[in-house]
C-alpha cells in the first residue's frame, strides 16, 4: 500500500544531493568562440529541456582541452541532473544519457549528483519537472531584465521524500509515458521529412499509371522533357496560374481599418497571420469576425478558395474550410472545374522561395497580383493531379493523427505527474492496471 501525501515529508532539493562538494554546483564561465566540431563538449541552457537533453546538431558546441585546462572546468557525468536556472521555464531539468560522460555545462545550469541512497534521480527529475514545482522557482527567482534563480534558492525548493520503492514506482510510470511522447515525436519528425521530400517528387515526377512515383530522370531519362521550371514529365504542361484559377485580391476598403463598428458579428475575417500558422492545413479558425458594416467593406471567398498570403510572410497559403473574408495582404485562388484545389495549393506552396524573391526589400516585403497571376506550374492531367493530391493527404494525416496521438500523451503525462507526485493516486493500482 502505499503511503498517502499527507505523510509524506519534505526536504531541501540541496539535500536530495549527496553529501559531497561537487554534487551541488554550477557549471562554469566558459566564453565563445566555441569549436563546432571535435573537443570537449559543451552542454549549454538551449540545451536542456523538461526531461530530455535537447540534441540539435546545430546547437552541439565544444572547447578545446586547452581552455578546458585553463578553466579547471567541473565534468558533467552521465547520470547527473542538469537544472537551467533561467526562463522557459526556469528550473527545468533533464538527465545526463550515456555518452556524454565526461562533458561540461555553461555557469546557469546547476548540476546535481542524486543520494540513491534516499532519492530514485528520475523521480527527482520528474518533480523538477513538474509544474507545481516550476511554478515555485519562478516565484522566488530575481532579475530585472531576465529570470533567474539563484543556486541557494533553487538548492531551497523543497522535495517530497516518499519511501525509496514508490519513487522508483513513480517513476516507472511516468519514464514508460516519457518513452512514449519521445517515440511518437520521433515520428513526428521522421514523418515531416518524408513529406518535406515526397512533395519535391511529387511535383517533379509524379505518379505513373502503376499509382507510383516515375523513375527519376536519370533512370529513365526517356520519360522527361525540359521545361521552364527544369525537367518535367513528358506528359505534363506548364501553365500560367491565372489559366487554371482565378485569381483574386481580397478587400477591406474601410480607413480607419480599426473601426470597431466593423468588427464583431458573425462573419469570419482571416488575416495573414492565421494562414500562416495553417502551414497549408484547412483554415476554420480565425481571429476576427466583421459586422454587417464590414460585409460591405470587404470580399466573401467560398470554402475551397486557396488563401495565399502577398504582405509580410509572403507566399504562406491555406485552404478554407469555409466561406470567409479577408484583407487586400491575401489572395483568394479559386481553381477552374478540372483542377485539383490540393494539387495548385501544393504548387503553389513549392513557388514560395521564388515568389518571396520577387519582394522587394522594403519595410514590408510585398507581392502582387501580377506576380501571382503569371506564375508557372506544372499541369498534369485530372486524375494524376488527383492522385498527386491524395498521395500527399495521406501522409499529411498520418501526421496529423500522430500530433493528435502526442498532445493526448501529453496531457495525460502533466495529469499523472500532478496525481503521483502529490501522492493523490495510487501508483500500485496503476502498474497493476497497466
Amino acid at each position: 500500500m502505499c503511503e498517502p501525501f499527507t505523510k509524506w515529508k519534505f526536504t531541501s532539493l540541496r539535500n536530495a544531493a549527496e553529501k559531497t562538494k561537487n554534487s551541488f554546483i554550477d557549471g562554469d564561465w566558459i566564453e565563445a568562440p566555441y569549436i563546432t566540431d571535435s573537443g570537449i563538449r559543451l552542454i549549454q541552457t538551449g540545451n536542456i529541456g523538461r526531461g530530455y537533453l535537447i540534441e540539435k546538431t546545430s546547437s552541439r558546441k565544444y572547447i578545446s582541452k586547452q581552455t578546458f585546462q585553463e578553466l579547471r572546468c567541473s565534468w558533467v557525468h552521465s547520470g547527473d541532473i542538469l537544472i537551467c536556472r533561467l526562463a522557459d521555464p526556469i528550473g527545468r531539468a533533464c538527465n545526463v544519457p550515456d555518452g556524454l560522460d565526461k562533458s561540461v555545462t555553461s555557469v546557469d545550469v546547476t548540476i546535481m549528483r542524486v543520494n540513491r541512497e534516499e532519492f530514485h534521480p528520475r523521480f527527482v527529475l520528474h518533480y523538477l519537472n513538474s509544474d507545481r514545482n516550476l511554478k515555485k522557482a519562478a516565484d522566488i527567482a530575481g532579475g530585472s531584465t531576465r529570470s533567474r534563480i539563484s543556486r541557494t534558492n533553487l538548492g531551497s525548493l523543497n522535495i517530497p521524500t516518499p519511501p525509496l520503492p514508490q519513487q522508483q514506482k513513480i517513476a516507472q510510470v511516468l519514464d514508460t509515458l516519457d518513452t512514449q511522447i519521445q517515440k511518437t515525436e520521433a515520428l513526428i519528425t521522421k514523418l515531416e521529412k518524408i513529406k518535406e521530400g515526397l512533395l519535391h517528387d511529387l511535383l517533379t515526377r509524379g505518379i505513373d499509371q502503376n499509382g507510383q512515383l516515375r523513375p527519376v530522370p536519370e533512370q529513365a531519362p526517356e520519360l522527361y522533357k525540359e521545361s521552364a521550371l527544369g525537367l518535367i514529365p513528358k506528359v505534363w504542361e506548364i501553365r500560367q496560374l491565372q489559366d487554371v484559377a482565378s485569381v483574386e485580391r481580397g478587400q477591406f476598403t474601410h480607413r480607419p481599418r480599426n473601426d470597431p463598428k466593423f468588427y464583431g458579428g458573425p462573419y469570419p475575417f482571416i488575416q495573414t497571420g492565421d494562414i500562416a500558422r495553417s502551414r497549408g492545413k484547412l483554415v476554420s479558425s480565425y481571429s476576427q469576425t466583421l459586422s454587417s458594416k464590414g460585409l460591405a467593406a470587404s470580399k466573401r471567398f467560398p470554402a475551397g478558395t486557396i488563401a495565399v498570403t502577398i504582405a509580410a510572410n509572403i507566399a504562406d497559403s491555406a485552404i478554407l474550410a469555409l466561406p470567409m473574408y479577408f484583407p487586400d495582404s491575401v489572395v483568394g485562388i479559386i481553381p477552374a472545374d478540372g483542377i485539383s484545389t490540393r494539387f495548385i495549393e501544393l504548387c503553389i506552396r513549392r513557388a514560395k522561395p521564388r515568389l518571396d524573391a520577387r519582394a522587394p526589400q522594403s519595410a514590408q516585403k510585398n507581392i502582387n497580383l501580377q506576380d501571382l497571376r503569371p506564375l508557372q506550374i506544372p499541369v498534369p492531367n485530372q486524375s494524376e493531379q488527383q492522385l498527386i493530391a491524395e498521395t500527399y493527404e495521406s501522409i499529411a494525416r498520418r501526421i496529423a493523427h500522430e500530433t493528435g496521438y502526442l498532445s493526448k500523451l501529453t496531457l495525460q503525462k502533466v495529469g499523472l505527474m500532478d496525481d503521483l507526485l502529490t501522492g493523490r493516486v495510487r501508483v500500485t493500482s496503476l502498474l497493476s492496471n497497466s
